[in-house]
């Protein structure tokens, strides 16, 4: 295994666990986001909730294409999510350390990104990406 290979195996990992991890606390209903759902975007408490198990599904989802197999739109997606999530605390009252504390939430997904290399048609966006696109790149 090249550095660049075992850089994306840790990156890849870094990024489901975060993804797991937010996934869980979404499905169990943590009490901060629902407060953030219904605040921002008017809903009462039981849309709330089953909004953010919606959202808890789909962060596991993310986090088994990204350790499993990994696709670039998944990458892409990660990094916009992981962007927004970060920045939300801003949006809801929280400080901007909180949001600074997060970049790796979206800078983790984009550097995977990179290292694959950016899509060049839909094909190469929505397949699989296989270790020898890596590998060449580094």
């Amino acid at each position: 295994m090249n550095d660049s290979s075992f850089v994306q195996l840790m990156l890849r990992i870094a990024v489901a666990g975060e993804f797991i991890g937010h996934g869980v606390f979404a499905i169990q209903g943590k009490k901060a986001w629902l407060g953030w759902i219904e605040q921002l975007l008017g809903v009462d408490a039981t849309t709330a909730v089953q909004l953010l198990f919606l959202i808890g599904l789909m962060d596991l989802v993310v986090a088994c294409i990204v350790l499993v197999k990994p696709i670039r739109a998944v990458y892409l997606w990660a990094a916009i999510w992981g962007f927004w999530t970060a920045l939300i605390r801003m949006v809801v009252g929280e400080p901007v350390w909180d949001f600074i504390e997060r970049w790796t939430n979206w800078g983790a997904p984009l550097a995977l990104l990179l290292l694959a290399g950016w899509g060049t048609s839909p094909r190469e966006w929505f397949a699989p990406i296989s270790p020898s696109a890596i590998k060449a790149r580094s």
